[in-house]
């Protein structure tokens, strides 16, 4: 079986609903974040403040591009994973659940979480600012939307097994 992608905005719930959606149907997650983390021995902070974001992007590519090819459960991307163009085409042939959430919810999921390298200083500001850019992206590559600001984590990962049991 082919991955099933989630990504969305910070805030999203990506990595919770990887969680739940594995434990549900019995697969692994591979978070691509923590891939660039584990091969770089650094975290994706500290690759933003060291190597800036362009080589953050690049490496976020490459473990996008072998999570992909290797990993047949879950993969949760980055916030940013799609916006590199070459990312964008690998998800073309993929099932991409795009996690969508308002500022507000967002916001309040983030809070002043400063450990996101491009949500500092004014966190609102700079997410509502993201999600604006991303949005278009987000909706490029996926396959199918899931809004997730009235729901529960539950009934998020209900509606993405719904889907991936849809896909099969």
């Amino acid at each position: 079986m082919a991955p099933i992608v989630i990504v969305g905005p910070p805030g999203a719930g990506k990595s919770t609903i990887a969680q739940l959606v594995a434990e549900r149907i019995g697969l692994a997650v591979r978070d691509t974040d923590a891939d660039v983390e584990a091969e770089q021995g650094v975290s994706v902070q500290d690759i933003f403040v060291e190597a800036g974001e362009a080589r953050f992007r690049e490496l976020e590519h490459a473990a996008v591009a072998r999570a992909l090819a290797e990993h047949d459960g879950i993969v949760s991307l980055g916030g940013g994973a799609p916006v590199h163009e070459d990312t964008r085409k690998l998800l073309r042939e993929h099932r991409v659940v795009f996690l969508d959430v308002g500022l507000a919810q967002a916001a309040a999921r983030v809070g002043m979480n400063s450990g996101r390298p491009l949500l500092l200083g004014n966190v609102r500001g700079q997410l509502k600012r993201l999600m604006d850019e991303r949005r278009p992206v987000y909706l490029e590559v996926a396959t199918t939307v899931i809004d997730t600001d009235a729901l529960s984590p539950d009934e998020v990962a209900d509606a993405v097994i719904a889907f991936v049991e849809e896909a099969r």
